[in-house]
């Protein structure tokens, strides 16, 4: 029988370091698994640094037996969300577990948090939000996963589903073999658009970061405002974003397209972190820096990701977005295959039931890799 189990909240620094720290000793036997960088974990976790606690609060538990931690869970409450997704919606995240026993244990106590600061409905899980580690890894547990993407055990879905949570959304990411061409249906369309004096596809230029980053999220903002789980991004947000991508931007990675000379949609693709990572076991010290700005000085990775791709509302169904769309996806793979001996992408994530870009994720020589799914229960 298994000893007394507790679970508590987190109330000092040793308890949060405990709580971060957890992590290692659930994938220590998981080869498919990238530890963090623990800076980054605290910062998304600490008020003060982390912009989405100016519009949201949160509560994180630990659960223990015989003194040992067994599992974490986060519970929080979003302004945000309340406003675009739907008012009583708490969220729930972070969570790691041991056992089934705990699972439901931590779960149970997120629930009561919630149900304690008013909400009718539990959702999750994020990490802390959906533009942090949104959703439960369901498939693709053997692949690594790319930056800014979770990986969790296989058996959380089991768990989380007999603790009385149903299906909201599925969210994909697409890897694919970017050394294929285009199919000619679509070549035409990009030649089409090269021909076009209308249209300029360009790279980003980091001397005016802060410009180009804000018209970036600008289109974000406008592109994304209709899907399943949009919150706006803060100017704060926009502006801690922008700090953390800065030494992963790379110029002709990041595609700005201009109809008439307006911005109008942009695809940020960046290397993948995660393998720059990989061997740090989460520490920047003693040499981990030198380490990653040594990794960061050029686009040495295998992969490559694409997270986030817009085109404004106003063009959105049309021929013309379509058509902005493979040529970005193009033009940067033309780069990525000729000057950095990269061969492989992924893309995502994408939204199950939006058909415009899953019809793009469609591409030659692309598989769904991974799908992470988001529930929600009733309090």
């Amino acid at each position: 029988m298994n000893s007394a189990l507790t679970v508590r909240p987190v109330a000092s620094k040793a308890d949060l370091k405990a709580f971060v720290d957890f992590a290692w000793e659930v994938y220590k036997n998981d080869p498919a698994w990238i530890p963090p960088l623990k800076d980054e974990v605290y910062g998304l976790l600490t008020p003060g640094k982390n912009p989405w606690f100016e519009h949201g609060h949160a509560a994180y538990f630990l659960a223990e037996r015989d003194g040992k931690v067994v599992g974490r869970i986060s519970a929080q409450v979003d302004q945000l969300v309340q406003e675009h997704m739907g008012q009583g919606i708490g969220q729930w995240g972070m969570f790691e577990a041991l056992d089934e026993e705990v699972a439901h244990a931590l779960i149970a106590k997120a629930e009561d948090w919630l149900r304690g600061e008013g909400m009718t409905t539990a959702m999750g899980p994020f990490s802390i939000g959906i533009w942090d580690e949104p959703g439960l890894l369901i498939t693709g547990h053997s692949q690594p996963p790319i930056v800014m993407m979770g990986h969790h055990l296989a058996a959380y879905e089991g768990w989380v589903e007999r603790a009385g949570y149903a299906k909201v959304k599925d969210l994909l990411t697409f890897e694919l073999d970017i050394r294929i061409d285009m199919i000619p249906m679509i070549d035409r369309l990009i030649k089409a658009g090269e021909k076009n004096p209308r249209i300029v596809i360009r790279d980003v230029d980091k001397s005016k970061f802060d410009a180009e980053a804000a018209i970036i999220l600008d289109i974000l903002n406008d592109a994304w405002s209709d899907n399943w789980g949009y919150i706006p991004l803060t100017d704060s947000e926009i502006a801690y974003a922008g700090k953390k991508l800065k030494p992963i931007i790379v110029e002709d990675l990041v595609k700005i397209a201009e109809v008439d000379g307006e911005p109008v949609a942009f695809m940020l693709t960046i290397p993948d972190l995660n393998e720059m990572i990989a061997d740090l076991n989460g520490s920047l010290f003693p040499f981990g820096w030198a380490k990653l700005l040594w990794r960061l000085h050029k686009v040495s990775t295998r992969r490559v990701r694409v997270p986030l791709m817009g085109v404004r509302k106003k063009m959105q169904g049309g021929r013309l977005a379509s058509q902005l769309a493979f040529m970005m996806i193009e033009f940067t793979r033309r780069v990525c295959v000729e000057k950095y001996d990269v061969y492989f992408g992924e893309f995502g994530w994408v939204l199950e039931d939006n058909q415009g870009m899953m019809s793009i994720a469609q591409l030659p020589g692309a598989h769904a890799n991974h799908t992470y799914r988001i529930y929600e229960k009733a309090l």
